[in-house]
């Protein structure tokens, strides 16, 4: 008997030393405060890893959409663009976004690192992380820009651009908007849950203005003044560009939850998709209308234009609403493209698909904005909300394109007096790949075979003096 004690004694000691660590493991733990931290820090890097993709749909659709000879030089220019916003969004756009709460910009923040001071709090990781997912919507805006001038900017107007648009021009419109800048006071605020006016109409505007000091193309436009079709080389290029785009908006929209607390993010993702699909229907039922032909790249604009036009309102509408929202954006990304192109050269449309959407997609809130969903300003027209919400919309869209036009009219009009903004007739004519960057994208279809020496021949062959390597000589593709 006293064994038989002195047995469970000793189990009952073995388990409460067992329990013991746990118990203190337990109290000195991760708090349900701290893992949900975590946890929506987690989804904002998700997000921004899918938006850092739409990089990638860019320059597929962009190569896609361009001829030949100029295939090339997308993959440059996207490259050293992002690189280049990265650099000046760490050093001064990034605090003066979101460095304060004042009316045009933030006054802390610079060259934000972990411990430094923005608006008042020390920076830890989350902060960091939030640096990074703007970040990539100051990307998308600069790509926006760039797709309307395809084909004839010069390099170094990417380099100049990216700089002021990174610096001031986006930093300027984000602040105003989403850091409670001047357009947050208008009424009871703007509503722009994901960027439908910041970011889109944004990049659009100064997409406008570089064309406006650019010029067409040459030989857009006939002896007549009428528009003549300048096909790109790659309609499969620019089918897998917006499935890309379509998908890296999950994350764009998604994302702008900041977080997972009630799973709104999943809503969103269902909005963003319904918006996308209610574009490509749209635009497929007018261009078939307009033309009798299912044209590729109007159905692949009108799925931009569906996502665009969502953008601002997939946090505060209905999923019934989405696809109506959408749909309008894809029958005004087709009337928008035929009726610019009779005086503009936009060679992927983005005037229109991110322009004009863009501004339809600000508007949308003000008519279908739910009482539910209103964390920002106020129901829209169709839940009872009055005019006032829409109003407050309107006023977003002139602020937006007004400081944005003005500021990047100035910008070109002095890249234009100084380095210059337009390649030469003669490199235009050779393509930009060759011109800008040494070597073509497509070497095999411009360069005769006995230049191909260590290109893709494969017995090399002796150069000769009327062919030398590198001939900006171009052989139809």
């Amino acid at each position: 008997m006293p064994t038989s004690r002195l047995g469970r004694a000793a189990a009952l000691g073995v388990l409460v030393s067992l329990l013991l660590p746990a118990s203190a493991l337990a109290q000195e733990g991760p708090t349900v405060e701290s893992l949900a931290g975590e946890l929506n820090t987690t989804w904002i890097m998700v997000a921004a890893c899918l938006v850092f993709f739409m990089q990638a749909g860019f320059a597929f659709l962009e190569i896609g959409l361009s001829r030949g000879k100029n295939a090339g030089m997308g993959i440059a220019k996207i490259l050293v663009n992002f690189s280049i916003a990265s650099l000046i969004w760490w050093a001064v756009g990034y605090g003066l976004a979101f460095g304060g709460t004042a009316t045009f910009f933030g006054d802390s923040g610079f060259f934000i690192g972990h411990g430094t001071n923005l608006a008042g709090s020390e920076v830890d990781s989350a902060t960091l992380g939030h640096f990074a997912f703007q970040l990539m919507f100051l990307g998308v805006s600069l790509a926006i820009v760039w797709g309307s001038t395809l084909e004839r900017i010069k390099f170094g107007a990417y380099i100049v651009f990216a700089v002021v648009f990174s610096a001031v021009i986006y930093p300027l419109i984000a602040h105003m908007a989403w850091s409670g800048g001047l357009l947050s006071r208008v009424g009871s605020g703007v509503q722009d849950f994901a960027g439908s006016s910041v970011v889109h109409l944004t990049g659009a505007t100064a997409a406008l203005a570089a064309v406006v000091f650019l010029g067409p193309r040459k030989g857009k436009y006939g002896p007549d003044g009428k528009p003549r079709p300048i096909p790109g080389h790659s309609m499969p290029l620019l089918g897998l560009g917006v499935l890309i785009l379509w998908l890296g908006w999950f994350g764009f929209n998604g994302g702008s939850t900041l977080g997972t607390g009630g799973n709104a993010f999943a809503e969103v993702i269902a909005v963003t998709n319904m918006g996308a699909i209610g574009g490509v229907l749209g635009a497929t039922l007018l261009i078939w209308l307009v033309s009798r032909k299912l044209d590729v790249g109007m159905i692949g604009n009108g799925a931009i234009a569906g996502l665009v036009a969502i953008t601002a309102p997939a946090g505060f509408v209905e999923l019934w609403a989405a696809p109506i929202i959408g749909f309008v954006g894809g029958l005004i990304v087709v009337a928008g493209v035929l009726a610019i192109e009779r005086k503009l050269d936009d060679p992927v449309g983005a005037l229109s698909a991110h322009g004009l959407a863009g501004i339809w997609g600000t508007l949308a809130c003000g008519l279908f904005t739910s009482e539910r969903l209103a964390a920002v300003g106020e129901p829209g027209l169709f839940y009872g909300g009055g005019l006032e919400q829409l109003g407050v919309q309107a006023v977003a869209v002139v602020v937006t394109f007004a400081v944005v036009f003005g500021l990047s009219a100035i910008t070109f009009a002095v890249i234009k007096a100084t380095i210059g903004l337009r390649v030469s007739e003669e490199e235009e004519d050779a393509g930009l790949d060759i011109t800008e960057h040494g070597m073509y994208g497509y070497p095999e279809q411009f360069i005769p075979a006995p230049e191909l020496i260590g290109v893709g021949s494969s017995r090399p062959q002796a150069a000769t003096a009327a062919a030398p390597v590198g001939s900006t000589s171009e052989v139809p593709a």
